[in-house]
């Protein structure tokens, strides 16, 4: 790989993290985290490589205001386990919203980054609040079109 040596990291070889922005109000779940996973793998960079993370950071705004399309509303089934026997449990995706907004934007990007080390550590880039505010305006987040 050119202009890359073994003592410099990926953000010094090539130029830095950017801090992006997205408003869920009215987009599309699934479309929206389509876009975030691109941007958290590095993929719109010329510099992209699919053993590296080479992504920007993404902070997510208003996400219990994302909107779900058909009837995944009433009928998708958010899963977790509780860790005991026979402990599984699931919530609708209305009661999710109201529940815990956050996890269903966090569980649609997870699922398309790569599973392992990788993954772990380009997942940790992404900010999700539910509000409008954020503490990360000090970074001044460019606004990511969805």
């Amino acid at each position: 790989m050119r202009g890359f040596t073994s003592h410099q990291t990926v953000e010094q070889a090539y130029g830095g993290r950017a801090w992006f922005i997205v408003d869920g109000e009215g987009k599309v779940l699934g479309r929206a985290a389509s876009k975030i996973a691109h941007v958290l793998r590095g993929k719109h960079k010329p510099t992209y490589s699919p053993h590296l993370d080479g992504g920007d950071f993404v902070v997510v705004v208003n996400a219990d205001k994302f909107v779900l399309t058909g009837a995944k509303e009433e009928d998708k089934v958010y899963w977790h386990h509780t860790g005991f026997v026979g402990g599984i449990k699931g919530l609708i995706a209305r009661r999710q919203r109201v529940h815990k907004a956050e996890d269903m934007i966090y569980r649609a990007v997870k699922g398309m980054l790569p599973k392992g080390r990788l993954g772990r550590q380009m997942i940790r880039k992404l900010k999700i609040y539910n509000g409008p505010s954020h503490p990360h305006a000090a970074q001044t987040p460019k606004a990511l079109e969805v």
